[in-house]
This record gives C-alpha cells, sequence and structure tokens, in this order.
C-alpha cells in the first residue's frame, strides 16, 4: 500500500481553524464588506505590529508588493536594480513592471541567498537598489546588505514572500530596509485563500504613498494625486488573514520542528540538507535538499506517494523571457548549479513525524 504525502496539505490547516474562518467569511459575505473595509484595516494594524512595523499595506499579491515599493521609491526607466536569479520570476518581473532592469548576482552554497561580496562589482551610477529574497525562508544577510546600501546610496527593498515571521539578529526581516514585500499566495507560511500581498515601511511619507497606489492614486474621495493601479487586498481575504495571523508564530514553530525531525532523519543520507546560518531564523517556507540524479530521485519519490517540488528548474537569467539581457549559462555558475541539484520536500506545520520517517525509508530505496 502505497503512503501518501502532499508537498503540503491546505486542507489539514483549514480543518484547525474552520470554525472562525467560516464565521469570518459569512460575516463578510451576509454584510457585503468587500473592498476596503474594517478587517482590510485592522489587518493591515496587526500585520505591522506582527512585523514590528509602524505600517503595513495590503495589496492583491506579492509581485504587486514589490511592484508598489518600486514605483514609490521612483524607480523606473532608465534605473537598475539588483537581485538574485534563482528566485520566482515574480521578484525580476516587478523589477521589468515598474520599468527598470534587473542585475543579477550570484548566490552562495550555504544558504541560497545573494552573495554579498560580490554586489560592489555591479554598482554604478544606474544602480537605485537592492533586492534581497529571503528564500525559501532563510533570512539574507541583511547587515553586510546594509552597509553596502548606506555606502552607495541604494534602496533596499526586501523579497520576504517567503519568510513570513523569519529573524536576523533578533529583527523580522521586511523591517531592515526601505520597504517589505510579502506574498500571502495560499501556500505561504501565511497564506489566504486567494492571492494577496503587503507591503511594510516605517517611513510614514512612503506608507502614504503606498496606500494611495494601491487604490488608483487617491488620497481622498475623488482626488488623486498620483497614477496608481487597482491593487487592494480584499476585505474577504484580509478577514481570513486575520484568523490565520494569530497562528502564524505557532505554525512557523512547527516547520521548524519538522526541519530539526528532517536533520534526525536524513543526515545519514547522500543529501545536503539546508544548514540555519548564525543569527538566522529560518521560517522553512520550503524545506530544499540537494542531491544527484535529482528528477530520477523526484520521479521515484512520486512512485512512492511523495509529493515534491522544485524551486527553481531554470534561473530567471536562462528563462526565455529574460533573453534580451545576454546573460548566458555560465554566468551565475551557482545559481545554475542549484537549479540543476535543489529538490523540496513536503513542508507544512501538520506534516508528522511518521510522514517524515515514510519519506527516509523511501529514500534509503530511492538512493540505494
Amino acid at each position: 500500500m502505497i503512503v501518501k504525502v502532499p508537498f503540503v496539505d491546505l486542507k489539514a490547516q483549514y480543518d484547525q481553524i474552520k470554525s472562525e474562518v467560516d464565521e469570518k467569511i459569512s460575516w463578510i459575505l451576509e454584510n457585503t464588506a468587500v473592498s476596503l473595509g474594517q478587517d482590510l484595516r485592522d489587518f493591515e494594524e496587526e500585520f505591522a505590529v506582527f512585523c514590528n512595523e509602524k505600517y503595513s499595506v495590503g495589496v492583491s499579491s506579492g509581485t504587486d508588493a514589490l511592484i508598489i515599493a518600486l514605483r514609490t521609491l521612483n524607480i523606473g526607466p532608465g534605473d537598475e536594480v539588483i537581485t538574485v536569479s534563482n528566485t520566482f520570476i515574480a521578484t525580476a518581473e516587478a523589477i521589468s513592471l515598474a520599468g527598470a532592469v534587473p542585475v543579477f548576482v550570484d548566490i552562495n552554497n550555504d544558504d541560497f541567498n545573494i552573495d554579498t561580496s560580490l554586489i560592489e562589482d555591479k554598482i554604478n551610477e544606474k544602480k537605485k537598489a537592492i533586492i534581497p529574497v529571503h528564500l525559501f525562508g532563510q533570512p539574507a544577510n541583511m547587515e553586510k546588505i546594509s552597509d553596502i546600501a548606506v555606502k552607495h546610496g541604494l534602496f533596499i527593498i526586501e523579497d520576504a514572500c517567503q519568510a513570513h515571521g523569519a529573524e536576523f539578529i533578533g529583527k523580522k526581516v521586511g523591517t531592515l530596509g526601505n520597504i517589505g514585500a510579502f506574498s500571502f499566495y495560499p501556500g505561504k507560511n501565511l497564506g489566504a485563500y486567494g492571492d494577496g500581498g503587503a507591503v511594510v515601511t516605517n517611513n510614514e511619507e512612503l506608507y502614504r504613498k503606498m496606500l494611495s497606489m494601491r487604490s488608483h492614486g487617491e488620497v481622498e474621495k475623488g482626488r488623486h494625486d498620483i497614477i496608481g493601479s487597482t491593487n487592494r487586498l480584499d476585505n474577504l481575504q484580509a478577514a481570513i488573514l486575520r484568523v490565520k495571523l494569530k497562528y502564524l508564530e505557532s505554525w512557523n514553530e512547527s516547520r521548524r520542528n519538522n526541519a530539526m525531525l528532517y536533520r534526525k532523519y536524513l543526515e545519514d543520507l547522500e543529501l545536503e540538507l539546508p544548514e540555519e546560518i548564525e543569527d538566522r531564523k529560518h521560517v522553512y517556507h520550503l524545506y530544499v535538499v540537494k542531491v544527484k540524479n535529482r528528477d530520477m530521485v523526484r520521479e521515484k519519490l512520486f512512485e512512492r506517494g511523495i509529493a515534491t517540488g522544485i524551486h527553481y528548474p531554470v534561473p530567471i537569467h536562462l528563462q526565455p523571457a529574460y533573453g534580451f539581457l545576454g546573460y548566458k549559462k555560465g554566468d551565475l555558475p551557482v545559481a545554475e548549479e542549484t537549479s540543476d541539484s535543489v529538490l523540496s520536500l513536503p513542508m507544512f506545520p501538520e506534516l508528522t513525524e511518521e510522514q517524515i520517517k515514510h519519506i527516509r525509508s523511501s529514500l534509503i530505496e530511492v538512493l540505494g
């Protein structure tokens, strides 16, 4: 008999909080409070408190969070933004949609995050910002990134879309630059039941501009000071996120506990396991290992009922959409090697020790 282990189990999470979520959804529908309502305002305040930041603005997706952050900082045509290539394409896509050009830097082997020793080589008069990605829930080295940004007068926009609640030297990610961007896609550590996102900042001027930008540039009814768009987080998703936010810390701790169990059961196998860097709190949005013959291993695990993922099989600098930038294979060797060997194992708060044991026994069979 095949024991099935899903990659993520949103139903198990919903079952825990079903009564609270259903009550919220029912109230929203009964009162038709679907746009820019009280639950959105309350969620924005509560998420700001969670992040230890003054201001939060709910937006329609993590991609829009990044675009709004870039536009708020007046980054656009003629500008360049430094980031990484081993991330979801939305990071670079947002730069492009703001009118700027992404410039890619290679990554570290140990944490999959930007190699800070390579950033300054890319800086010139066109560079306006750095977007570090806290990939898979592991914070990037924000101390070095901040030093570089201050030295060269660059903005920092943190892509914290996979790192809700992660910490660098005791401070929540998303709060260590000018603006932090978050995604609430359903599978994230804090996920809605549809698309959603948020930006956070301590700067009141930036906050008010982002608040206006997410809703047609409106500052009061009928008055539009800037050209904005429709990028609001809807009230229904905000209400659901308010319920989930109460559980986020405990869910993150469950993820961290599962990561410890993975290390306990997998450390003797032919895998490279993720390392938690000193002074950083990893929240394991994904549990990503490196393995030889990755595609074969993935196929054999699937045959045994274990769902896995690949994050990400083709780095952005080699994607057809970014062919116009002129990157070629070999330009970012660590990112490229990583894309060929990473495998994301099941990771969610409700994952059980028995399921992890089954993954171990299956890997022993597959790896021979």
